[in-house]
């Protein structure tokens, strides 16, 4: 069964750091773009940060100079570096990713949500 399984999430003081991990796992031919999404209470789910397989990145304005969204591809992990934050990115933090699981057959992947609270 192919998965998107993410951790690093928590409680952090403004000013503060975190890294998000989310790795895919399962029968994947191969991955292309990954992204990492938010979602506050009582607002829609917006991305934060993506990467195509070959590296380049997209992030939005709100994260920029602030959040550094990487992969490793050997390992089909995705990560994101969040440094800075504030009581403003506190959210549901989903991973996202276009899965390859057939010859023909790619797919969105959606993680399950990690809690990220920023909070003095």
């Amino acid at each position: 069964q192919v998965q998107l399984v993410e951790s690093g999430g928590g409680l952090v003081q403004p000013g503060g750091s975190l890294r998000l991990s989310c790795a895919a796992s399962g029968s994947i031919f191969s991955i292309y773009a990954m992204g990492w999404y938010r979602q506050a209470p009582g607002k829609e789910r917006e991305l934060v940060a993506s990467i195509t397989s070959g590296g380049a990145t997209n992030y939005a304005d709100s994260v920029k100079g602030r959040f550094t969204i990487s992969r490793d591809n050997a390992k089909n992990t995705v990560y994101l570096q969040m440094n800075s934050l504030k009581p403003e990115d506190t959210a549901v933090y989903y991973c996202n990713a276009d899965l390859r699981v057939a010859l023909t057959i790619t797919r969105e992947y959606w993680g399950q949500g990690t809690q990220v609270t920023v909070s003095s």
